[in-house]
């Protein structure tokens, strides 16, 4: 089963430029070892929220909102998108990650249309 395992930080934290947190060196070693495992199906880091831009169709209008965005108390930073056998081992591979110590990790299953 394809499972998205969402990197979720803190905006409070990425906008005073919190250093708190893993190294970057661990986020490569963890790349290392879930790409050696050979579960990665794909995945991506995204710039912070600051870059981002919402779009809202409401009333036949379009509302176009520029980041940050002020409702929000966390945002996305990456993910990994893993096939594993269950949720289980979706969780131990979370779980391994420094994602889960900066902030929290996010763990969904792909929905197979």
């Amino acid at each position: 089963m394809k499972y998205a395992l969402l990197l979720m930080g803190n905006v409070a934290d990425a906008e005073c430029g919190a250093d708190e947190g893993p190294d970057p060196s661990e986020f490569m070693a963890f790349d290392e070892e879930i790409n050696e495992a050979g579960i990665v199906v794909g995945g991506f880091a995204l710039e912070g929220p600051e870059t981002g831009v919402r779009v809202r169709r409401a009333a036949a209008e379009t509302v176009v909102t520029s980041g940050p965005f002020a409702e929000s108390s966390e945002f996305v930073g990456g993910s990994y998108i893993i096939e594993v056998a269950n949720i289980d081992e979706a969780i131990a591979w979370a779980e391994k990650s420094p994602g889960s110590a900066l902030g929290h990790i996010e763990i969904r299953p792909l929905a197979d249309y």
